[in-house]
């Protein structure tokens, strides 16, 4: 890692930074307009709300921003600090790249990789869709990088006599990745097909979208079967973690508002009935707790948000954090 830090030239490194940054900036067009079904390419980018066109000075990643301060020109009308955020975390995404593997065909992946990522997680965030138009020729991609970058393959850990083998050969190694690209896929597609499955018979209601499924496809001809668990399991993790964060937050809110609201019947009505089943402490959980219960069940989690994120932690750290605790245990 320090001799890839040690040539890295500022020069070059800045130049990818910038680059991302345009990159950045249509990929806001590509969150905005393809869960409408609209083309990314035409009509010329325009304000949403007023639809005054975006002239070309005004249309420069960050400094645009910047200067018109997150304001549209003719209607004034705030512009989401979303637009400034993707440019930015792109510009780092494709810096981190290059800083990470150098200038090599696995900085490419990793960029595309993250690149993708970055598009469906905050179109998940925003509409609650993962559009095809990413997700698909993500998947295409993922496969036919996994012929010129080697993907982590399983066989190697199941039959590494074999293996070992066999890669001597250019030409059985790609036929490996190529193997674990493909089964990653498999594996992530099913598991979530399944788990979405299950989830509808037992409780009637749609748990996960097919978007979620093509997704983990895609995520799994990147990184392979390995990885491709590692991500499924850190996800689920991290989305459990957040359900529970929200439903606390649901019900303490809820309860100030029964609380704030008895409190002020109390003090119009000038009568204290002392505690009863009614109005006890006890009695105020409880229907905060089912209110919050109430919400979360009618909530769409953006479960693809927590897929890309832990998807992109997997595939820069995975390996690091599988071999830790292979050798902590």
């Amino acid at each position: 890692m320090n001799n890839v830090l040690n040539n890295v030239e500022p020069f070059l490194a800045l130049a990818i930074f910038a680059y991302g940054l345009c990159f950045g900036s249509f990929l806001n067009v590509c969150i905005y307009r393809m869960p409408r079904g609209q083309s990314v390419v035409k009509p010329r980018s325009a304000c949403p709300r007023c639809g005054d066109p975006i002239p070309l000075y005004h249309n420069l990643p960050v400094v645009s921003w910047l200067v018109l301060q997150g304001k549209c020109r003719a209607c004034k009308e705030p512009i989401s600090p979303r637009y400034l955020v993707i440019e930015v975390l792109t510009g780092l995404l494709f810096l981190g790249c290059y800083t990470h593997f150098g200038l090599t065909l696995a900085a490419l992946k990793c960029a595309v990789l993250g690149y993708l990522l970055l598009g469906l997680v905050f179109t998940d965030a925003e509409t609650k869709l993962l559009p095809d138009a990413l997700t698909l020729p993500g998947l295409a991609v993922g496969v036919l990088f996994s012929l010129v970058v080697p993907v982590n393959d399983l066989a190697s850990r199941i039959m590494p006599g074999l293996v070992s083998t066999a890669m001597r050969s250019e030409i059985s190694w790609r036929l490996w990745s190529l193997s674990d690209s493909l089964l990653g896929a498999a594996v992530g597609s099913s598991f979530l097909y399944g788990a979405a499955a299950i989830y509808l018979r037992t409780r009637g209601v749609e748990g996960m979208g097919f978007g979620d499924v093509k997704l983990m496809a895609m995520i799994g001809a990147f990184l392979g079967t390995k990885l491709t668990v590692l991500t499924i399991f850190a996800a689920s993790l991290a989305g459990s973690l957040f359900g529970l964060g929200t439903v606390l937050a649901i019900w303490i809110k809820r309860l100030r508002r029964i609380e704030a609201r008895r409190a002020a019947s109390r003090i119009s009505s000038g009568y204290s009935p002392g505690i009863s089943a009614g109005n006890s402490p006890g009695y105020s959980r409880r229907r905060a707790w089912q209110s919050a219960r109430l919400a979360l069940r009618y909530y769409e989690m953006p479960f693809g948000v927590f897929l890309g994120g832990m998807a992109l932690l997997s595939f820069l750290f995975g390996n690091r954090l599988l071999h830790w605790y292979w050798r902590a245990l």
